[in-house]
């Protein structure tokens, strides 16, 4: 998987993209959590659940239908006051960020791969581009000399690019 920071700033960076004002920071802060969320099946290791099951590790909390439940439950629970087109914003952006965590978990060299199509289809899968190294499960496994190396690699292959992006964006929200 990669590091919760950078789950985080992907997520931070896809609501800054945009312009629209239901873009502030509750609505960020949502996101961010959302874009951690699917590492909660850890726990699952802690009562005898396998990596490889259903609700093992990068299985159901990592699908697409799941990043769409959470920002389904989320938008009905916490925005009843918004217009219908600022919920559907808001919705989407917390999908994608949801969503956000399986895709760069994909692009880590470890692991047994993203359910994404769970609980349809259990097939875990890879991208075929795999630069980010996989960082470690646990608190205190983070804090060793190879969390260095993971940080390396996630400040080149996610941060860095993350925030080009919202730079780029930021020039042409200018022009």
């Amino acid at each position: 998987m990669a590091s919760a920071f950078s789950h985080a700033f992907v997520a931070l960076t896809l609501g800054k993209i945009t312009a629209h004002r239901a873009m502030r920071w509750p609505v960020l802060l949502t996101g961010a959590v959302c874009s951690i969320v699917p590492d909660v099946d850890v726990i699952g290791f802690a009562f005898g659940i396998q990596y490889g099951d259903l609700w093992g590790h990068r299985g159901m909390t990592h699908s697409l239908f799941f990043a769409g439940l959470l920002s389904a439950m989320l938008v009905a629970l916490g925005y009843r006051q918004e217009s219908s087109a600022t919920k559907t914003g808001i919705g989407l952006y917390l999908f994608l960020c949801t969503a956000s965590h399986g895709i760069l978990d994909a692009m880590t060299d470890g692991g047994l791969g993203i359910a994404f199509f769970s609980p349809f289809d259990p097939t875990r899968y890879f991208f075929s581009f795999r630069p980010v190294a996989v960082s470690p499960v646990g608190i205190t496994e983070f804090f060793t000399a190879d969390a260095f190396r993971v940080l390396i690699s996630e400040l080149e292959w996610i941060w860095l690019p993350s925030a080009t992006i919202l730079m780029m964006a930021r020039l042409l929200q200018r022009l």
